[in-house]
Formats: C-alpha cells, sequence, structure tokens
C-alpha cells in the first residue's frame, strides 16, 4: 500500500468516534481535512500514529527531539489537542444556535395539568 491509500481520514460524519473527548465539527463550518505526508515523510492526522518513517520508530543518540516540533506534525483538525476543554469551546462557539420551537411565554399552557 503506497503513502496515497493510506492517507484517508477516520473522521465520520465531521466527527473523531475514536477520540471520546474530541468535538464533533458538524455545523461549525470548519472543514475536516485529510492525512498528509509532512516533510519527513510521516503521515499526519490518520490516527495511527505510527509510521516507520518516524523519528519515534528511528531513534537514537543522534535524534535531535525538536524536529518533532512545528506545524507540520500537528493536523489542524485530527489532533490530540481538540479533545481539550478550551478547543472543543472554540469548536462549539462556531456552530449557529439551536432553534428554540415556537413558545407563547405568556401562556401557561401546562396550568391545571399537574
Amino acid at each position: 500500500m503506497d503513502k496515497e491509500e493510506q492517507l484517508t481520514s477516520p473522521m465520520i460524519d465531521d466527527t473523531m468516534p475514536h477520540q471520546a473527548a474530541a468535538p464533533s465539527f458538524k455545523g461549525s463550518g470548519i472543514p475536516i481535512e485529510k492525512p498528509f505526508v509532512n516533510s519527513h515523510g510521516v503521515i499526519i492526522g490518520d490516527s495511527q500514529y505510527n509510521s516507520d518513517q518516524s523519528p519515534l520508530n528511528n531513534w537514537s543518540d543522534e535524534i535531535d527531539p525538536a524536529i518533532m516540533s512545528g506545524d507540520e506534525w500537528v493536523h489542524p483538525t485530527n489532533d490530540i489537542g481538540w479533545n481539550t476543554s478550551e478547543n472543543r469551546d472554540l469548536v462549539e462557539r462556531q456552530k449557529a444556535p439551536e432553534e428554540v420551537p415556537f413558545t407563547h411565554p405568556d401562556k401557561d399552557v401546562s396550568y391545571g395539568t399537574d
């Protein structure tokens, strides 16, 4: 299987069901992005977190940990960072408010029913 065949998104209906605390991007206007291959040949955003080219799988005393820093190691929509309450709130604030059913606030339609 080549890298292009491996670049499938684990997203289902704009959610990450494999991450229990992940937000739903549905209705947020934030487009779900596909996994990508960074400059080191590592697939980012496929939720496998395991690539033959990853420095984690080829660790030695010569590997500088700084090699794994920067935007090329972070997926914009499938990243564990979305599971924090602060980042989930960012997604929720992008969503349109839910419609409230039509009511008559000046009429107590439940009066005498209890």
